[in-house]
């Protein structure tokens, strides 16, 4: 379903499903949170920020993909030069389905700093936690049922908040209002 909300000439698209603890249940979003390249790039550096008394790491480790980038970000600041990815795949836009493991980290975390961009039901969240148990997991956003599950983040967003990546946006032509149908 598209709501037909725009955002800086971006149409934004509401309906997703998801899981929590195994229970597969439709989330229609009530709100959406559009977030710029400017806005992620600040949100990353203040992640940066509250960890930097927190290592010292001897390696980041990226989810992907939404974790890329915030993890360039937050190795730059922290001046980490080892950055690694946990390579999965969970999501089909904004369809949550199954957990497939593409790539994975050796050892057990120790000295390992996990950065992604969200923790929504927790359940990536726990899965690399399983793997690496001795790591630092931080994310940029956090929804309640996932926030549990990691140690360090930016900004909470309700549950049924939709968060828009500027990865996933891309600016089009939008009529002025008076000559909109």
């Amino acid at each position: 379903m598209t709501d037909g909300t725009r955002f800086n000439g971006v149409s934004i698209h509401s309906s997703r499903k998801t899981s929590v603890g195994g229970i597969h249940m439709a989330v229609e979003p009530q709100h959406d949170f559009p977030v710029s390249w400017e806005q992620l790039h600040r949100d990353a550096k203040a992640l940066a920020w509250r960890l930097s008394e927190k290592g010292p790491w001897t390696q980041i480790v990226a989810i992907t993909r939404g974790g890329l980038v915030p993890a360039a970000i937050v190795a730059r600041e922290l001046e980490v030069r080892l950055v690694d990815t946990f390579c999965v795949s969970s999501y089909d836009h904004q369809n949550q389905g199954s957990i497939t493991v593409l790539k994975e980290v050796p050892g057990d975390g120790t000295g390992t700093l996990i950065v992604d961009d969200l923790v929504d039901t927790g359940r990536t969240a726990k899965l690399v936690r399983d793997t690496l148990p001795n790591a630092h997991f931080a994310t940029v956003y956090a929804k309640p049922a996932g926030r549990p599950m990691v140690d360090t983040f930016v900004t909470e967003v309700s549950q049924d908040t939709w968060i828009h990546f500027p990865w996933d946006l891309e600016l089009q032509f939008v009529r002025p209002i008076v000559t909109a149908d």
